[in-house]
């Protein structure tokens, strides 16, 4: 993500908009497929006692958690952004606080004052961290991964949630252990996009001049429960336990991402014991012995919306967008994709369900085939015929795109499926000129609702409906600089009203993300479930 999605999907945060495995938040979905060697080369596979439990070898616990894309030999914190690169990057390195659902949550930093202006945040940091090479931490290294996150050639993902045409934020430090940062502007969702940005060592990056690509990255120095120990490119990546971890050592030894792309291998493996923990989709949980393979399922809301999305740039006539629209059944898709009711929400808007901000006072456009027939009679495009991509690895995209190639078909519109390799789509949705009347995407933004903008303003980074309506800017503007609650949901409710109304954003379901995992591993709700890293602090996790 440069420019950033945490304006944006800071958040994530992850997520790169695709509908099944995940995010957004930011960054690119995992691609599925074949991972070589994905049943044979995890660390130690076949010599744990109890399937990934303890080895045989030096009686030394280990978590292994099967993930469906490779993090990469480059991971750092200023220009990962994808789910798995920052599934790392929470093991390795702290943020100064998380913002999640129930509030924050304080790592680095102790507390956060805000000046009365509402411009300045004052954080105070603790002064009982060390990097895992011995070196202290201290507020040097705050200013140092905010500094750097706001060059411009650095092509931080957060990069956009810091510098603004008013200006970028100051960074200044007080003393060794207190930083404030101050706005350029009054943002009310400000204390949210400075939480999901990991602080590196200054000592360890100071001289580094391509943050993406070099040597530091393969042997990171960091704050977090874990240190890096080995990475095997499309196989594992391997961490054993920070003992001077500042919320105290993990109580497991090592922990193993194993790469398995193939949803059928990482299943069998799963049952087998071979992998402690796995996200399955409904239909996959659905064809397991839970009871007999010893396991746990923990269904968790992420405030993910997966979506389809119309590319206005080639399907221009508003009327023929709310036919497509109308002669949709959302319920049915998500039934067919998702199972069970209890496996998801059903949003009207880009907001998720679970969102303050989240309104069904919109075009909710329930399926009304009729309705439909009329709009596309009065758009006077006769026997169209639309192409619509999704990643062709992924079953729940899968699943979606034949109910809708089912449903438009009833309304007299043909529809083409194209299975596209993930990264690849991803990449052509951000061109105007793709060659796909529609595509599906996924996020996971944050909790503030500015997080969204850079899906929906002109020009954004993600809008890959290409769409130019500057009404919609100047919301998205208004609402950022709001600080009264009252005031800002009319704000973001106007916004989403006027979003449904472009007929190019079609939310699908708001799907929980099932995490599967051995009943010989405890500690799960102290480790805390949260959007993209699943686990807020993996060293609460215990193995039985």
């Amino acid at each position: 993500m440069k420019k950033i999605f945490m304006k944006s999907a800071a958040f994530l945060m992850a997520s790169a908009m695709v509908l099944g495995g995940l995010t957004a938040c930011g960054g690119k979905d995992p691609v599925a497929g074949e991972t070589p060697a994905a049943n044979s080369s995890s660390p130690d596979a076949g010599e744990s006692s109890d399937g990934a439990g303890k080895t045989a070898a030096g009686g030394e616990s280990t978590f292994t958690y099967a993930i469906a894309g490779d993090p990469g030999a480059n991971v750092n914190v200023i220009t990962t952004s994808d789910r798995f690169g920052l599934m790392t990057i929470k093991m390795i390195y702290s943020p100064l606080y998380m913002y999640n659902a129930d509030g924050i949550n304080y790592f680095l930093a102790k507390s956060i004052d805000t000046s009365d202006d509402k411009l300045t945040y004052t954080m105070h940091l603790r002064d009982d961290v060390k990097w895992s090479d011995g070196e202290k931490f201290t507020a040097d290294d705050v200013v140092f991964t905010f500094e750097a996150m706001e060059e411009e050639k650095n092509a931080g993902w957060a990069y956009s949630q810091l510098v603004f045409p008013e200006g970028a934020v100051k960074i200044e430090k007080i003393d060794d252990y207190t930083v404030s940062l101050t706005m350029p502007f009054v943002n009310s969702a400000a204390v949210e996009m400075f939480s999901q940005i990991f602080i590196m060592p200054k000592h360890i990056y100071e001289n580094v001049e391509n943050f993406e690509n070099n040597d530091v990255n393969t042997k990171p120095v960091g704050t977090g429960p874990y240190v890096m120990a080995e990475y095997s490119p499309g196989s594992y990546v391997k961490f054993t336990k920070n003992e001077n971890y500042f919320l105290g050592a993990p109580a497991i030894d090592n922990f193993v991402y194993r790469i398995i792309e193939n949803e059928n291998t990482a299943m069998t493996a799963i049952q087998s014991g071979e992998v402690n923990a796995w996200i399955g989709t409904p239909a996959q949980v659905a064809q397991m012995n839970l009871e007999a393979a010893n396991l746990t399922v923990y269904p968790y809301q992420e405030g993910r919306v997966g979506y389809m999305m119309i590319n206005a740039n080639r399907v221009k006539d508003e009327n023929l967008r709310k036919a497509i629209f109308y002669a949709l059944d959302k319920k049915a898709i998500a039934d067919a994709a998702l199972l069970d009711p209890q496996y998801y929400d059903l949003p009207w808007s880009f907001m998720p369900p679970n969102s303050q901000y989240f309104t069904e006072d919109v075009e909710k456009y329930e399926q009304n085939l009729d309705q439909s027939k009329e709009l596309l009679a009065a758009s006077g495009v006769t026997n169209p015929e639309l192409t619509l991509a999704y990643n062709a690895s992924d079953s729940l995209q899968s699943t979606s795109a034949i109910m809708i190639q089912e449903q438009l078909q009833k309304a007299g519109i043909k529809v083409n499926l194209t299975g596209v390799d993930s990264t690849a789509l991803s990449q052509q949705m951000k061109k105007a000129d793709n060659p796909y009347d529609m595509y599906f995407g996924g996020y996971i933004m944050g909790i503030d609702p500015d997080t969204f903008s850079s899906l929906f303003e002109t020009g954004a980074t993600y809008n890959s409906m290409h769409y130019d309506y500057p009404e919609m800017n100047e919301l998205f503007a208004q609402g950022r600089k709001e600080t009264d609650d009252a005031k800002r949901k009319e704000i973001y409710t106007t916004i989403q009203k006027k979003l449904q109304d472009t007929a190019c954003f079609y939310p699908l379901y708001s799907n929980k993300r099932l995490l599967v995992v051995s009943k010989n591993v405890a500690g799960v709700e102290e480790a805390k479930l949260v959007p993209v890293y699943t686990f807020e602090d993996t060293s609460k996790l215990q193995m039985k």
